[in-house]
C-alpha cells in the first residue's frame, strides 16, 4: 500500500498554538477537555463519513489522547480543539504536511449537535488564514466521502475547488473508500 509521504509538523508548528475567531477559539486540548472529547469520539454519527485512525480513536482512554497528542500526534498533524463561550464543540486539525512543495490537508469535527451552525466553516476559514497567511502554505487539501454533503458545503465556502470526486482511498474501511478531493 503507497502511504503518501510527510514531513514532521512540528516544521510548520514547533507548538500548538491558540487561534481566535469572531465566535470560536481553535487550542490544544487539555486534560479537563477529556469527558467533552469522549463525547465526540462516542457519537457515531460524528464518524460516519470520516476515516477509522483518527488519532482521537487510537486510545481507549480519551486522556491518554490528550497526553499523546502533542507528542507522538504532533508529527503526523496538529489538532486542536473547537471552543465556543459554551464549551468544546469538536476539533480541527492540520496534517499531510509536505514541506517542499508547502502543502497540507485540513479537517474538522464537531459534536453532532453542533452541526449547521456555522462553526465547521469558521473553524476552516481560521486555519485557511493561518496556514496562508503566517505558515508560508500554498496549497491546502481535504477529502470528503462522497455521501459528506455538509462537508462538502463547509468547503465551499471556504473557497475550496472541487478537483477529483469519487476517488478510491485508504479510509480504513474494508473496501477502498470513494472521496472527493478538494483544493485551496
Amino acid at each position: 500500500m503507497y502511504k503518501e509521504r510527510t514531513d514532521n509538523m512540528k516544521e510548520l508548528f514547533p507548538e500548538p498554538l491558540v487561534l481566535a475567531g469572531k465566535n470560536i477559539c481553535l487550542r490544544p486540548l487539555a486534560l479537563a477537555d477529556a469527558e467533552s472529547l469522549r463525547r465526540l469520539t462516542r457519537q457515531e454519527a460524528v464518524y460516519r463519513y470520516l476515516p477509522t485512525f483518527l488519532f482521537e480513536k487510537k486510545y481507549r482512554d480519551p486522556k491518554d489522547v490528550i497526553v499523546r497528542l502533542y507528542e507522538e500526534g504532533l508529527k503526523d498533524s496538529l489538532i486542536l480543539g473547537i471552543f465556543q463561550e459554551s464549551g468544546f464543540c469538536g476539533l480541527a486539525e492540520i496534517y499531510g504536511y509536505r514541506a517542499p512543495i508547502r502543502k497540507v490537508s485540513a479537517g474538522y469535527r464537531l459534536l453532532q449537535e453542533k452541526w449547521g451552525k456555522g462553526i465547521a466553516s469558521e473553524a476552516l476559514g481560521i486555519l485557511v488564514r493561518e496556514l496562508l497567511e503566517n505558515r508560508g502554505i500554498e496549497i491546502i487539501t481535504a477529502s470528503t466521502m462522497v455521501e459528506n454533503q455538509a462537508s462538502a458545503r463547509v468547503l465551499q465556502k471556504n473557497r475550496f475547488t472541487l478537483v477529483n470526486r469519487a476517488v478510491d482511498e485508504d479510509w480504513g474501511y474494508p473496501e477502498p473508500t470513494p472521496a472527493d478531493k478538494w483544493i485551496r
